[in-house]
C-alpha cells in the first residue's frame, strides 16, 4: 500500500514537473516575441541608432502601471515588478544598452536604485560626485543620472537642489527606495570593533544603536558607505555601515543586518536626462520658482496652484545667487505641465514669478500597492 501511495506521489510530482517545463517554453517564447517586437519598434524609428533615442520613460511606466494592476499574487507586486522591469531592460539593450551615471562606486545604494529602476542590462558608470553624474549627462557622456535628493528622516540633499539652479538638464523620473544599514566586519564581535567608516548620513542615521552598541568606536565619516565597505576589507578591527550589496561586492560578513534606527528609512532618487516628457497618465512636476521680495511673495508665488486645486507635495527654499539673503524654491506638484490643470496655473505663474522653470515632469514613482510589499 505504501508503495502505492509513493508511486502515485511520484506520478504527481512529475506530471506538475512536465507542466512548469512546458510553461517555461511559453514563457520564453513570449519573451523572444516581446524581443522581436521591440526591435520592429527600434527599426520604425528610422536612422536612430542609440538605446536613449527610443527609450521612452513614460511608456516603460504605463506598462509596469498595468502589471502592478494585473497582480493577484502569489508573486508580490514588488518581485513581478522587478520581473517586467527586467525584461524590458534586455528588450532595450539588444542592440546598446543605456548609459547611466550614478553616484558610485559600486556598491552603493545609488547603485542599487540605478538597477531598481532600469534593470540590470544597462552600462552603469560610477562616479565620484553628484556634480560628475550631471556633467556625464550634460556631455552626453551618460544617457541619464541617478542622484539622491532626499532621505525621509535626514531631509533634502541640498547640494542636488542646488545643481538644477545653474543646469539645464531635467528631471526625468523618480525612485523611492527603502533603506537597509548593515555592520560589516571581519571582527568575531562587537568587542574587536574599534572604528566604524560609513557616509555621514548613513552614520547619522544609525546614531542610536552605535551609540547603544559600539560607544567606543570612532565614527569615521566617508564619500560613500561603498567606501566604507572598500577600506574595512583588509581591517579586522574596523567595522562598514553599508548595504548587502556591499557586502556580497566587497566579501564582508553582516555581523548585524538593520541597524537603522527609524525601520521606514527611505530614500528618494531622482533620473537626470536631457529632454522633457510626455504624458504618461500620473505625472509629478517639479519647479523652479524665484519672485520679488516682500510680505506674501510667497502666497503670490503659489496663488495659482491654489485658485486651480494643483496639489503641492513639497517645497523646499535655497540660497539664490541673485543677492544676500534671496532665494529660490523648489517645488513638487501632481499632475504634468502639459496637461491641465497645471498647464493654466504655470501661464499664470508666470506673470507673477520672476523665474518659473519646469525642471520636470515625470512618472511618478511605481511602488507596491501595500506597504508591507517593500523590500
Amino acid at each position: 500500500m505504501t508503495d502505492s501511495k509513493d508511486k502515485q506521489a511520484q506520478d504527481s510530482l512529475a506530471d506538475v514537473r512536465a507542466q512548469i517545463d512546458a510553461l517555461d517554453a511559453q514563457i520564453q517564447a513570449l519573451i523572444s516575441d516581446r524581443a522581436g517586437l521591440a526591435a520592429t519598434v527600434r527599426k520604425s524609428k528610422g536612422s536612430l541608432t542609440h538605446a536613449v533615442d527610443y527609450y521612452r520613460p513614460e511608456r516603460e511606466a504605463e506598462v509596469l502601471r498595468a502589471v502592478r494592476e494585473r497582480n493577484d499574487g502569489p508573486i508580490s507586486d514588488t518581485e513581478m515588478l522587478r520581473l517586467f522591469r527586467e525584461i524590458m531592460s534586455v528588450c532595450l539593450a539588444q542592440q546598446e544598452p543605456l548609459k547611466i551615471a550614478y553616484l558610485g562606486p559600486e556598491g552603493t545604494f545609488t547603485q542599487q536604485a540605478v538597477n531598481r529602476h532600469f534593470g540590470h542590462s544597462v552600462r552603469a558608470l560610477g562616479v565620484s560626485s553628484i556634480d560628475d553624474v550631471f556633467q556625464q549627462v550634460e556631455m552626453a557622456e551618460a544617457d541619464f543620472g541617478v542622484v539622491p535628493v532626499e532621505n525621509s528622516n535626514q531631509g533634502i540633499v541640498s547640494h542636488t537642489l542646488d545643481r538644477f539652479v545653474n543646469s539645464d538638464l531635467k528631471i526625468c523620473g523618480e525612485i523611492q527606495m527603502a533603506i537597509h544599514h548593515n555592520l560589516l566586519t571581519k571582527a568575531d564581535s562587537l568587542t574587536g570593533i574599534e572604528r566604524v567608516y560609513s557616509h555621514q548620513q548613513s552614520l547619522s542615521q544609525c546614531k542610536a544603536w552605535i551609540r547603544e552598541h559600539l560607544p567606543a568606536a570612532e565614527c569615521i565619516s566617508v564619500s560613500s558607505n561603498a567606501e566604507a565597505a572598500r577600506r574595512v576589507r583588509h581591517s579586522p578591527d574596523a567595522a562598514a555601515i553599508s548595504s548587502q550589496s556591499a557586502a556580497e561586492i566587497y566579501g564582508l560578513p553582516v555581523l548585524f543586518a538593520r541597524i537603522e534606527d527609524q525601520p521606514d528609512n527611505a530614500t528618494r532618487f531622482l533620473v537626470i536626462g536631457r529632454q522633457l516628457l510626455a504624458p504618461s497618465g500620473d505625472d509629478k512636476t517639479s519647479l523652479l520658482l524665484a519672485g520679488d521680495e516682500g510680505p506674501g511673495a510667497l502666497h503670490s508665488l503659489l496663488d495659482p496652484l491654489a485658485r486651480h486645486a494643483v496639489n503641492m507635495t513639497r517645497i523646499e527654499s535655497r540660497p539664490s545667487s541673485a543677492a544676500a539673503w534671496s532665494y529660490v524654491f523648489f517645488i513638487d506638484v501632481e499632475g504634468h505641465a502639459e496637461t491641465e490643470p497645471l498647464k493654466t496655473a504655470l501661464s499664470e505663474m508666470q506673470k507673477v514669478c520672476s523665474l518659473t522653470r519646469v525642471l520636470g515632469s515625470y512618472p511618478k514613482a511605481i511602488t507596491s500597492r501595500s506597504t508591507a510589499d517593500q523590500d
